[in-house]
């Protein structure tokens, strides 16, 4: 592509992202008479083409011209929201105004030759701009613990999480802050998700929503939650319970990706194992939300708190525990070696063994001996689960998902064995 093609295809793109927020724009405004608006479809469309005429000649004669064009437009969109404001007939807010220097903006990154980006953000723009009554009423129903919850978990995850060192400390350099407080992030905006899901869509609906694609983050962490909301709630504890196993049951196929992924040849080995332990995982969850679809009442209604601090806090204590007692275990029995680790990581972890047998399989692990450990691991981390729901929850919402968790252990064990061994 020549250069002057190439400055084509930028201007395109620029005139289209102004299109695009233009014809938002001017469809919120379609009912008003000329003269009524800042800017339409053409003008937006204008203010892009604009933006990446001047982000070419500021790389012809430097950024003076850019920022002089940006000042320019800045003024005459002033101009005309005071002087459309003055006229007391209408008004007319500041969100017209931004979008047209936004517009601006992002045809001059286009112009720049970021194109992705550019474009990716006139989308984005586009639909904030569309989702104003949506937005509006959430901000009417928000209340002011969910508020405080919601700044809260930005400070923990937004503010510290990327302040702490990535390394090790202590014992055998175990001791990772980073991915200790990671965790500690990951359960407690699992908890905030939750509550929103549920708030919204309503118990049955947002526990499930939650569990599946909670467990897609942590099946461990969702478990804690999920158990600690059935200790408060008996209402909720079939719908719990499921949402558990949903999670729990998202593990297997998500480890049978990741490991495919680095060592492809574990796919038809790992994939059996992975389908018999999910299918104890998953089938009792149509048993229970019948259970819960004959209860009358409305449990969602009782949930108060948004975001579970303190429960995050205590996990990434335990966390940091169980991470010292595998590694020790790891120590005291040796190379005896890679199953005995696979189970000590299974306690607290399947993902991190999973990828390390993954990738030691391309260096001269056998094979069965991988599907091995991530087997042991998956089953370890399954009983530790169930264990939780039981210790954190009670004995029968630990007997609704333990005895599953059990025979998905116990299946993909032997389903391992009968293949392999």
């Amino acid at each position: 592509m020549s250069e002057a093609q190439y400055a084509f295809y930028c201007l395109s793109v620029s005139l289209a992202i102004g299109l695009l927020i233009g014809t938002e724009r001017g469809w919120k405004a379609r009912e008003a008479k000329e003269g009524e608006r800042i800017a339409g479809v053409r003008t937006y469309g204008l203010i892009g083409l604009l933006g990446g005429g001047a982000s070419l000649l500021a790389a012809e004669f430097g950024v003076l011209a850019l920022g002089l064009a940006f000042v320019g437009l800045t003024g005459a969109l002033t101009t005309a929201y005071v002087v459309n404001r003055g006229n007391g007939e209408h008004d007319i807010g500041i969100t017209s105004l931004i979008a047209g220097l936004l517009t601006f903006t992002l045809g001059a990154i286009a112009a720049m030759g970021e194109v992705a980006i550019a474009a990716a953000f006139a989308v984005v723009t586009t639909l904030l701009l569309s989702y104003k009554p949506v937005l509006h009423r959430w901000v009417r129903v928000l209340e002011a613990e969910e508020l405080r919850a919601t700044i809260k978990l930005l400070l923990i995850s937004v503010v510290l999480l990327p302040i702490l060192p990535n390394q090790g400390y202590g014992p055998w350099q175990v001791l990772n802050p980073y991915t200790i407080w990671w965790m500690v992030v990951l359960i407690a905006a699992i908890s905030f998700v939750g509550y929103f899901a549920i708030k919204i869509a309503g118990a049955r609906r947002g526990i499930i929503f939650t569990g599946l694609f909670g467990g897609l983050a942590s099946s461990t962490a969702l478990t804690l939650h999920f158990s600690r909301l059935s200790h408060r709630n008996k209402a909720l504890e079939p719908i719990l319970a499921m949402g558990i196993l949903l999670a729990c049951g998202t593990m297997f196929p998500r480890m049978l990706v990741v490991a495919s992924i680095i060592q492809p040849e574990l796919f038809k080995l790992l994939v059996a194992p992975a389908a018999v332990m999910a299918f104890f995982s998953y089938s009792p969850t149509l048993f229970y939300l019948r259970a819960q679809s004959r209860k009358n009442t409305d449990p969602a209604s009782s949930l108060k708190n948004p975001l579970e601090l303190k429960t995050a806090l205590v996990f990434g204590l335990l966390l940091a525990l169980v991470m010292l007692l595998s590694k020790a275990l790891q120590q005291w029995f040796g190379d005896a070696g890679v199953l005995v680790l696979a189970a000590a990581s299974g306690i607290a972890d399947v993902d991190a063994i999973t990828l390390s047998l993954a990738h030691m399989s391309q260096d001269g692990l056998m094979l069965h001996i991988t599907v091995t450990g991530i087997a042991i691991a998956a089953a370890v981390n399954s009983l530790v689960k169930g264990g939780m729901a039981a210790f954190v929850g009670g004995h029968h919402i630990g007997l609704k998902v333990g005895l599953p968790l059990l025979a998905s252990a116990i299946g993909g064990l032997i389903t391992v064995w009968l293949m392999l061994w």
